[in-house]
């Protein structure tokens, strides 16, 4: 389909809930009696904001093997740099797949050109601050959700949701995560766990236990794999994305389901390339559409178009459009539930969010259990663009 779009959907409301609740095994639930829009918000103010003199280098197709290691293509990149007289220590490491490229720092304008003009090189872009923003307010949990109930759910053991975010709670009880294969993309931070709160409640969406407490996800028992780009105070890096996709790229399997619910303000080239590179090889893709209230192909990831790439509008329990939900159908492919969403959080917590962060992960629950062959229930009521987007269902 399409997509690509990179907002970060930090945009959401969240409500902390004592992880010793019992579930409500009735099927109504609870949310919030706040409005739940008046806490969703677009990116924060720097989201996009340029790192002075680190730049991203992604080469022409062709230029590496594509199953190459991040130490063969920064050794590659190392002969790169010296030919053209910039010093090696400037290199901060490879990244491999498609397109495959390296990361520089302290580089200055005359040697960001040389890289531009290399006849291996096809494209160079700074590197660039991508953030989360938000804000909380306190609720009561219940077994079944709304959102559950509208998408439909499934048995998600032996599937694998890839989720790049600000991690996991890794010793979340109501989340099966693959701490063997989680990693840390943040320069200084090995643990891949969540200090933050935003992955976990993606990941619960998408994966929570099908068990006696808690919240039940769309791909109940899914393994979930944290690629942690974000730190806690919801700021990470592109350069951070686009090594864990990279990994992703080199480590996930046909039918796994990468989900990316943030967005950068701008587009990037060589995060688009990727995830086009990584879906071309049976990888399916779910990404929010992003908070800002405006069209959704200004942005990356959300404006990335192709095979098993699903961009995600937002709607609430009435099927009605999100106010605060990205919008256009040349890269919006489906709506999904976004507004006071109820999952698991940080600290073994549960809590309610709002934005198209929640959205996407309802849609990579259901690439995980149906693949591209799941239906569709109605349609977003009040679609800006004019043409509704359709309603994903298991």
């Amino acid at each position: 389909m399409k997509k690509l779009k990179i907002t970060l959907v930090a945009a959401w409301l969240v409500t902390l809930i004592i992880s010793s609740c019992k579930k409500d095994t009735s099927t109504t639930s609870t949310t919030p009696t706040v409005d739940p829009n008046q806490c969703v918000s677009g990116s924060a103010a720097n989201n996009g904001s340029i790192i002075p003199g680190q730049y991203i280098v992604a080469y022409n197709p062709g230029e590496l093997n594509r199953r190459a290691s991040a130490v063969d293509i920064t050794s590659v990149s190392a002969d790169v740099l010296d030919r053209n007289d910039i010093l090696q220590s400037k290199l901060v490491g490879g990244f491999a797949g498609e397109p495959g490229g390296f990361i520089a720092r302290q580089l200055t304008d005359e040697e960001a050109a040389k890289l531009r003009a290399d006849p291996t090189v096809k494209f160079i872009e700074p590197d660039r601050v991508v953030s989360l923003g938000g804000c909380f307010t306190i609720a009561a949990p219940s077994l079944i959700t709304w959102n559950v109930r509208r998408v439909g759910y499934g048995d998600g053991r032996g599937k694998t949701a890839w989720i790049l975010d600000s991690g996991i709670d890794m010793d979340h009880p109501d989340l099966n995560v693959d701490a063997t294969r989680s990693r840390s993309f943040i320069s200084g931070i090995t643990s891949p766990d969540d200090d933050n709160g935003h992955g976990t409640h993606v990941a619960g969406i998408i994966g929570a236990l099908n068990n006696t407490y808690g919240v039940l996800g769309i791909a109940s028992g899914a393994t979930l794999v944290s690629l942690k780009v974000m730190g806690a105070d919801g700021q990470g890096t592109l350069s951070s994305i686009i090594q864990a996709l990279a990994y992703v790229n080199s480590n996930a399997s046909a039918g796994d389901v990468v989900n990316m619910s943030f967005g950068l303000d701008g587009v990037s080239p060589t995060l688009n390339d990727q995830i086009i590179s990584t879906a071309n090889r049976g990888i399916y893709f779910a990404i929010a559409a992003g908070n800002e209230a405006q069209l959704a192909n200004k942005t990356s990831p959300a404006n990335t178009n192709g095979t098993n790439i699903y961009t995600v509008s937002a709607i609430d329990s009435l099927d009605r459009f999100a106010i605060f939900s990205n919008y256009g159908n040349d890269v919006v492919d489906y709506a999904e539930p976004g507004v006071s969403i109820l999952s698991t959080f940080s600290q073994g917590r549960y809590a309610y969010l709002s934005g198209t962060s929640m959205a996407a992960p309802h849609l990579a629950g259901l690439l995980l259990l149906k693949g591209r062959n799941f239906t569709v229930s109605g349609t977003a009521k009040n679609d800006p663009d004019g043409m509704a987007d359709p309603i994903a269902h298991y």
